[in-house]
């Protein structure tokens, strides 16, 4: 699972072992060690629930926790929706926008990280298409 913030958004990017094993009910964690003390270890994980209704993060203890609804997990892993978008107020008039979507292989410079578990990438298999093509529908 990759995580990338940015000012007031969160987003994760999953492999699919992990969407899968996320979709089955396992929790998703990782974890970023800066020292040898517990107090620098910074964690992150995500897991669905059948007891939420809608996507959610906390914060405590050095560790984020994203929460999403098993329905919408399960829709999201059995089709090829790509992510799932959420906006949480966060106090003060902010929000937080909070991304849940599958890592696809990189197109601009493919190495083994960016293939390994990813998903195909639709703009790849469109290029591979002959020119005048016809797509069949699925």
């Amino acid at each position: 699972m990759k995580l990338r913030i940015k000012g007031n958004s969160i987003r994760l990017r999953l492999g699919q072992s992990e969407v899968q094993r996320l979709a089955s009910g396992r929790l998703i964690q990782e974890s970023t060690v800066f020292g040898p003390s517990k107090q620098e270890r910074f964690a992150y994980a995500l897991c669905a629930s059948p007891d939420v209704s809608l996507v959610s993060a906390s914060f405590a203890d050095r560790r984020l926790v994203i929460r999403a609804p098993s329905g919408m997990i399960h829709q999201w892993a059995t089709t090829d929706q790509v992510g799932i978008h959420a906006v949480q107020h966060a106090g003060d008039d902010s929000e937080l926008l909070i991304l849940i979507e599958k890592d696809f292989e990189c197109i601009d410079a493919p190495s083994d990280e960016s293939r390994e578990d990813a998903f195909p990438n639709p703009q790849l298999e469109a290029a591979c298409r002959p020119a005048g093509g016809i797509e069949r529908s699925t």
